[in-house]
């Protein structure tokens, strides 16, 4: 009898937890949400109709469910109708996007509606182009869009949103992962409509007038125009970094600004992002809502804090429409449009339930961003301040009143703590897929946050309001002014020694350990929730044993990586920079491709591989056989042929045809031979990898 009133009393234990949390059961909305976009994604093939109808059918009856049970028993089965509602919906967005992707490697000549200037991450102008015709590919098979970087000098005011333009090209299909587990370009390009990357080493000839036909079209020729017209006004790299920041146009950023910016800690104050627009946002409505006060007959005559949360939505509207639309940019509308919506219902803006509401809206919407570091790094800042604010709130720390000078401590002390804050936050999210951290990031967040907010956005409010009249000249230096200082800060803390500090990247559950115990900790009510310090605990000591791979091949077979005590050894010092450039980062290490190459030179010096009796042999021959090389399929060897057909022997052969299908392919190497994994057995076989 023992065990049945064991189980009844934990059972009923589970039940009164559940109850403790129905308070606050929206706050676990975006959670399920999240667990089942996430499901969807983690996925090794790509569902069929049978499994989304009998999903559906599952959540159906949950909903149902849900108003005929008891009270008690509703929490759990609504969470599982949202985790399926989560998957389904991650689902039919994905299938939404379908759009045709290239199939082969393409070179000849590309028209196209020229939709979108920027430029690549080689510092390269970029086109992307709508209305593609590739010469004899039938347009069934022909990409929506393509997005094409420039070889051949050109100059960003030479080319027009919607003109219509001609050039020879390279296209190829979008590529899968540099290795195994990482980061899908395949997937990226898909939910953004890209069925085709490439470049060009020759000229751009426009043969057709701009067609501005269309909202879209003309938004985007206005962000071209107000772009020139900020760098007009602000000279250098101070008015590039003004375009950016207001159109979201970063096509005259230097790559030198931009290594300052990530080794500081400060590349977010580039993004336009939730900071953008809540200090925006903010600025307006607090000098609309204050402004209106100074005029006592008109404040005690009107709701003048509704008008200012209209008024700020609206220019949060404009700022979202000029700027480009991003999913970053959607992402902190959304936000900013949900804590405006809580002032209009006289509710607090800043709170939890802001955030969840927030954050559900967006992974309906946008599901792809929930495996992308924009949305978590926004949401873990956001949480963390929420909740670590709430509750020194209600402690008493932050309640008004006092002498001007505890007034200015105050502030003081909460400009430190949201820096500390959202620094530790994201942390974890930006060394896992940034492969580093900025040590003074807090010093460089503390020095150029504050000018940010008071200074630069205010100023670009005001320059935009007085253009009208001629009067945006002062606003416009002032603005101008704010960055130079950010840079400079930028600058000073990107040379300080030890400024950055390289991170292996882990597996992906590590940093649903952490990210996950840290959500639950902030979410759950009751003295259990310490509990979850125990998973994020384990997520940073797993981290601290990650173990890269001891082979990394790429997925044509050209680029070679193995692990030696100096660090990782590249078989080419040119070529395939991508990939090697991605390999090294994640493994930590601060080398370049270069010299990387210079590590070792010999199959002897791989000693993973020679500890564990294996030889190590790479041949870039087309008939190795032919070439006196059909003897080197020993026992006991791995043998790489990434351009020939196998050969006769005993050994362990990775061939051409091999990483044709599979793709990029790690090796381990231990008492049980060799363990090969490869980008096809971890990415699967869905929609955006066939």
């Amino acid at each position: 009898m023992k065990g049945p009133r064991t189980r009844v009393r934990l059972t009923d234990r589970l039940i009164d937890i559940a109850e403790a949390q129905r308070g606050t059961l929206m706050l676990w909305v975006p959670v399920a949400l999240g667990a089942g976009t996430a499901w969807y994604f983690a996925l090794g093939f790509e569902p069929g109709k049978a499994v989304f109808g009998t999903l559906a059918g599952f959540a159906a009856a949950g909903l149902v469910a849900v108003f005929l049970l008891p009270d008690r028993a509703r929490p759990p089965v609504l969470a599982l109708v949202l985790v399926t509602l989560g998957f389904l919906n991650a689902a039919f967005s994905a299938h939404h996007m379908a759009a045709p992707v290239l199939g082969f490697h393409y070179y000849g000549p590309v028209t196209g509606r020229v939709v979108d200037l920027d430029r690549s991450g080689s510092d390269k102008p970029r086109l992307t182009l709508d209305q593609v015709v590739l010469a004899r590919v039938n347009a069934a098979k022909t990409p929506d869009k393509v997005r094409i970087s420039l070889h051949y000098p050109i100059v960003h005011s030479d080319l027009h949103p919607g003109s219509r333009v001609m050039l020879t090209a390279n296209l190829s299909p979008p590529s899968g992962p540099v290795e195994p587990g990482g980061f899908d370009f395949r997937r990226y390009a898909w939910f953004r409509g890209l069925g085709a990357i490439g470049y060009s080493r020759n000229p751009v000839l426009e043969f057709a007038p701009p067609d501005r036909g269309g909202l879209a079209m003309r938004l985007v020729s206005l962000r071209m125009q107000l772009a020139q017209e900020i760098r007009a006004r602000i000279p250098g790299q101070n008015g590039a970094f003004a375009a950016a920041i207001l159109t979201g146009d970063r096509s005259a950023i230097a790559p030198d600004l931009l290594v300052h910016l990530r080794a500081s800690n400060l590349a977010h104050l580039l993004a336009i992002s939730g900071l953008h627009m809540g200090l925006l946002t903010g600025f307006v409505f607090a000098a609309l809502r204050y402004g209106i006060a100074l005029w006592p007959w008109l404040a005690l005559r009107l709701p003048v804090k509704k008008l200012a949360a209209v008024a700020a939505f609206v220019v949060a509207s404009a700022y979202l429409a000029l700027s480009g639309a991003n999913v970053a940019t959607q992402r902190a509308f959304v936000m900013v449009a949900v804590m405006l919506l809580a002032v209009l219902l006289d509710r607090r803006a800043l709170t939890l339930r802001a955030v969840c509401l927030a954050g559900a809206i967006v992974l309906l919407v946008r599901p792809e961003s929930l495996i992308e570091a924009g949305f978590q790094m926004s949401f873990a800042a956001t949480m963390a301040l929420v909740a670590v604010f709430a509750w020194l709130r209600d402690l008493g720390w932050f309640i008004g009143g006092g002498s001007l000078w505890r007034s200015f401590l105050r502030n003081a002390l909460a400009l430190v703590l949201s820096s500390t804050i959202a620094g530790l936050a994201t942390a974890p999210v930006s060394a896992f897929h940034f492969n580093q951290i900025a040590q003074y990031g807090l010093l460089a967040n503390l020095a150029s946050v504050p000018v940010m907010g008071m200074l630069v956005m205010p100023s670009a409010v005001i320059a935009t309001l007085t253009a009208i009249i001629g009067l945006d000249a002062p606003f416009w230096a002032i603005m101008g002014a704010g960055i130079g200082w950010i840079l400079t800060v930028a600058a000073f803390v990107a040379g300080l020694d030890g400024a950055v500090r390289q991170v292996v990247k882990p597996e992906i559950l590590i940093l649903c350990l952490i990210g996950g115990g840290a959500a639950v900790g902030i979410l759950f009510r009751g003295r259990l929730a310490w509990l979850a310090v125990i998973p994020v605990l384990a997520g940073f000591v797993l981290w601290s044993r990650a173990e890269r791979p001891p082979l990394l091949l790429s997925d044509n077979g050209r680029l070679m990586g193995v692990l030696t005590p100096e660090g990782r050894w590249l078989n080419r010092e040119k070529g395939s920079g991508f990939a090697a450039d991605s390999w090294l980062e994640n493994d930590g290490d601060a080398a370049t491709q270069q010299a990387a190459a210079l590590r070792a030179s010999k199959a002897e010096d791989f000693t993973g591989f020679a500890r564990a009796g294996y030889r190590l042999t790479y041949s870039w021959a087309k008939d190795p056989a032919a070439e006196g090389q059909g003897g080197l399929c020993q026992g006991r060897t791995l043998l790489i042929l990434p351009r020939a057909a196998p050969l006769p022997g005993p050994c362990v052969q990775i061939t051409a045809a091999d990483l044709t299908v599979a793709g990029s392919m790690a090796v381990w190497v231990g008492k049980d031979g060799l363990k090969i994994r490869t980008a096809r057995q971890l990415s699967g076989e869905r929609l955006w990898s066939r």
